[in-house]
């Protein structure tokens, strides 16, 4: 932020008053987090848990409490330790209403399906629709829960908390990976293609990865060989015996006996050993088929017919937002460009906030109308897309629907069928007609049921679900359905995981992906006129993950693939000749059972009791704080925060006092209190702050100031994007301007803003998208009439992508307080005008602009020491020219335009810490400085 406070003190005050007044949430710029539904909480204990759960998911939370309670009796064995404390757990029937929570402030992104906060050590996870892994997610979070209590338990009876180890990234997801679930083709998937193709990261330079998938799955994959080489014991010495040492490596050293680099000779020796004789058999899919996409990150494409051309319709994601878009069904040449329109620009606007890229299919009917379904607002929405008129035609909401995957169109293109999560948690079949406006639910169970795909003759609908006998192992199969009985019947059957069917155009095949063999690859079930699997195949032979199957009018086969670390699109034209050479299966026996499976409910003996969620206050942080200056001397001060368990509400209180002498002790003490609600749509803060002290103005002159009174702020997000807020505040004010006179005033404050962010990031700061902030405002005195000034602040934000990874950033800033005692804005230094002392630029107006060319410089620098290595990523370049001009009552009057230019580095070390070298020229834009200035500072770019 560009506005500068004259001292530290109001510094302080500020920063805290900005987060609770000027906007609820606590940002400058930043997207919403908008609180759309109205939870009623209830609270469900079990013998080691809270579960916070509302009444629509109520059986849901019932099942949650078991799995929690079945994890905790393993766990406790697996740590040889137990949890003491009561653990909360909050429980949300959905993803879209698990972004609503307030237990975290940032917003949670599409691809977080739970996490464990450490400060209160509450565990918050979503359903989603699948039970098995609802279950697997509250054992991988729990075993967050058990490993921070024993190390922080082991290293405490040590005396070690000031100097306690706490495991890699690495470990920690790595075990919550290894103990709650097995090696799956999801895994296998990752780890597979990075060792086939030569980029498999080694343990030792693990560091390269943090915080990526890829690095969960490395961490899982090399516990599950420690624990298979050296036993399950050894997992657990890691941890116990972390109090001895300074490092994790050395506790890796004691229990497992070599280095990093000893261990990854080993280990990479055993993965390579693994899958590379698998290419004796099997093929990378690019050597075996037609590449129809393949830049950024491709999904669920569908075929489109025009004029007797066919193209491809598919979502992706090539800079950041996720859109859907289209392009000719023809291969690609070697270093050619794909000729591709974008049909939908997402993640943009309020109307597509998400599209569930991994979850969601999209289909097209013979008119062109794409059927597709997209977060907007509290809820998915269905939309349809016009192709031909490049427009949306209509959207629909379902009541009770909080989620809409995968739509498929009928034959006659007058009905869609899709995957509808609903309000208690569960996934269905729902189809909708588009000429009655009726939606019919056609199942209606606890199973997870997906991917739904219409029979050429529009009388069956296939898909895939857990309905099956195996289905507690994680299993899934492909079920059809008769439309006008609601009868279900088997196309496949077995412990594995078949999903994505749809019907060739003869509607004698149905082909769909499985993981038989552990890796995803395309099956064929042939069946007969009444819709009997005749017999299976196995398609496809690929050395990579197969996705998403997609049959073309000419009997060709579209399909997604992860392959070298990229999801693409490929092409198999005429793919039933594929059959002839095709591995054959024959159709397994079917047993059909009344009571296919079910979870295990929680027993009497578990539960305590329900009650209704009340709120109670705990503290969460508390800190002091010494200052020394060398004008004002010494101040001392403390901050405290108290929040509900659910984050909802609040409380902050920050107390200092910077008296000189034990007489100025009372005068000079000062506090604020601020409530801040989040539970609403409507975000508000109140508070009573008293402050006094004295301060230092940049027009020389110092004076003592004492303001007590109160203040009020109101957030209302319009959406994911954009929100208003107004504040209000009122205060007494007794100013002492030392040599000069003393002014008294009741000061009445009150401003309005609008505020925009659709940005998206790099790894150091914005490459796409737009930020607006317009603040109006007015400050007067109520009753002496000795203050009366307006302020006005527009702070417009334009980043133009220029490629994947550099882009054309420009910022226009104006700053205005204009009126009786208008205090002067401040800026200059790193975060601004660069080139120029901190905040040596002031005026009652102020004009600035920054334009900066944002590129990658260094991706990837290693040092190796004798004791150890260290490395740096995502080293960005830029050039930049600023200018600014700044004046009371006249342009010009200081001097007129000046500015600078040069060149800077940007170095993201670890989470949010980016460190900024600029060097460059000053100039007035007549002439240019002579020497060449360097800045260090710290903060993302504008």
């Amino acid at each position: 932020m560009s506005i500068r406070i004259r001292n530290f003190r109001y510094a302080i005050l500020f920063l805290f008053f900005l987060t609770a007044t000027l906007s609820a949430q606590g940002y400058y710029f930043g997207r919403n987090k908008v609180q759309y539904t109205d939870f009623d909480w209830h609270i469900l204990k079990t013998r080691h848990f809270d579960i916070y759960y509302y009444p629509e998911m109520k059986d849901i939370a019932e099942k949650g409490a078991k799995f929690a309670e079945d994890s905790y009796v393993i766990l406790e064995t697996k740590f040889n330790h137990s949890v003491n404390r009561r653990i909360p757990l909050i429980f949300y029937s959905s993803h879209l209403h698990f972004q609503q929570t307030n237990v975290t402030p940032g917003f949670v992104p599409e691809g977080v399906g739970g996490f464990f906060e450490f400060l209160k050590g509450r565990v918050v996870i979503p359903s989603n629709g699948s039970l098995n892994q609802f279950r697997k997610v509250i054992r991988h979070e729990l075993v967050h829960v058990f490993m921070h209590s024993k190390i922080l338990t082991s290293m405490r009876d040590r005396g070690r908390l000031n100097s306690a180890i706490y495991p890699p990234l690495w470990f920690t997801e790595g075990l919550a990976e290894h103990w709650s679930s097995k090696w799956d083709s999801q895994a296998e998937m990752v780890i597979k293609d990075a060792v086939l193709h030569n980029y498999m990261v080694s343990l030792e330079n693990i560091w390269s990865i943090q915080g990526t998938f890829m690095m969960y799955k490395i961490g899982q994959n090399i516990l599950d060989y420690i624990a298979e080489n050296y036993g399950d014991d050894k997992v657990l010495l890691l941890m116990e015996n972390l109090w001895k040492h300074n490092s994790f490596e050395e506790s890796f050293i004691e229990t497992i006996g070599m280095s990093y680099a000893e261990f990854d000779a080993q280990w990479l020796y055993h993965l390579k050993k693994k899958y590379y004789p698998q290419l004796a058999t099997d093929d990378f899919s690019k050597n075996t088929s037609q590449t129809i996409v393949q830049e950024g990150y491709n999904f669920k494409p569908a075929c489109y017919t025009e004029n007797g051309n066919n193209f491809v319709v598919f979502m992706g994601n090539r800079t950041g937002y996720s859109s859907i878009f289209m392009r000719p069904l023809t291969p690609l040449r070697a270093g050619q460009d794909e000729d591709r329109d974008i049909l939908i620009k997402g993640e943009k606007s309020s109307d597509f906030e998400a599209f569930h890229l991994f979850s969601s299919k999209i289909d097209v009917n013979q008119s062109g109308i794409i059927a597709f379904g997209s977060k907007s607002g509290e809820n998915d929405a269905l939309y349809f897309y016009d192709i031909p008129h490049r427009e949306i035609v209509t959207k629909y909401y379902f009541d009770d629907l909080v989620a809409i995957l995968s739509p498929s169109w009928s034959p006659d293109g007058k009905k869609v069928a899709f995957a509808g999560l609903s309000f208690h948690g569960y996934n269905d079949i729902y189809v909708f007609d588009t000429e009655t406006k009726e939606l019919t639910q056609l199942t209606n169970d606890f199973y997870d049921d997906l991917d739904p795909s219409w029979s050429p003759d529009g009388n069956f609908i296939v898909f895939s679900s857990d309905r099956t006998e195996f289905g507690k192992q994680w299993a899934y199969n492909i079920f059809l359905l008769n439309v006008n009985n609601g009868e279900i019947s088997y196309i496949t059957y077995g412990n594995q995981k078949d999903v994505a069917p749809t019907f060739s155009p003869d509607g004698r095949y149905i082909a769909f992906t499985s993981d038989r063999d552990l890796t995803l690859n395309v099956y064929l079930a042939e069946i007969n006129k009444q819709y009997q699997p005749i017999r299976y195949y196995k398609a496809t032979e690929f050395a990579n993950a197969v996705f998403d199957p997609e049959w073309t009018p000419d009997g060709g086969l579209l399909f997604a693939v992860y392959e070298n670390r990229d999801f693409q699109i490929r092409y198999l034209p005429d793919f039933l000749s594929r059959k002839s050479q095709a591995e054959e299966f024959e159709v397994p026996m079917i047993v059909k059972r009344d009571k296919l499976w079910e979870f295990e409910n929680l027993r009497a003996d578990e539960e305590i009791g329900r009650v209704r969620y009340e709120k109670k206050y705990d503290l969460d942080i508390v800190q002091s704080q010494v200052s020394q200056d060398p004008i004002f001397g010494t101040a001392g001060g403390a901050q405290a925060a108290f929040t509900d368990i659910l984050g909802n509400d609040q409380y902050h209180i920050l107390i200092y006092n910077n008296a000189q002498a034990a007489s100025d002790i009372l005068r000079s003490f000062n506090f604020a209190i601020t409530k801040v609600s989040l539970e609403k749509r409507t975000n508000y803060a109140v508070g009573l702050f008293r402050y006094s002290g004295r301060y230092f103005n940049y027009d020389d002159s110092y004076y003592y100031e004492e303001r007590a009174g109160g203040f009020a702020s109101l957030s209302y997000p319009i959406s994911q994007f954009t929100r208003l807020e107004f504040s209000a505040s009122y205060s007494y004010s007794d100013k002492d301007i030392y040599g000069s006179r003393r002014r008294f005033a009741i000061l009445a404050a009150h401003y309005l803003s609008f505020t925009k962010d659709n940005s998206i990031w790099g790894p150091s700061g914005p490459l796409e998208g737009q930020r607006i902030k317009l603040t109006l405002g007015n400050t007067f005195d109520i009753k002496y009439s000795n203050v009366n000034y307006y302020t006005a602040i527009a702070d417009f934000r334009q980043y133009f992508r220029l490629s994947l990874r550099s882009a054309y950033a420009v910022r226009m800033l104006y700053l205005v307080n204009k009126g009786k005692e208008a205090q002067r804005f401040y800026i200059g230094g790193s975060w601004d005008v660069r080139g120029y002392p901190l905040w040596s630029i002031r005026g009652q107006h102020i004009v600035f602009t920054s334009h900066e060319l944002r590129f990658p410089f260094i991706d990837l620098v290693g040092i190796r020491f004798p004791f150890g290595s260290i490395g740096f990523n995502s080293i960005r370049g830029a050039l930049f020219v600023d200018a600014v001009n700044a004046w009371d009552n006249a342009w010009g009057e200081k001097g007129g335009i000046f500015g600078s230019f040069g060149a800077g580095l940007r170095m993201r070390l670890v989470g949010y810490l980016v460190l900024r070298l600029d060097f460059g020229k000053r100039t007035d834009f007549k002439s240019v400085s002579h020497g060449i200035f360097t800045q260090f500072f710290f903060g993302w770019d504008f």
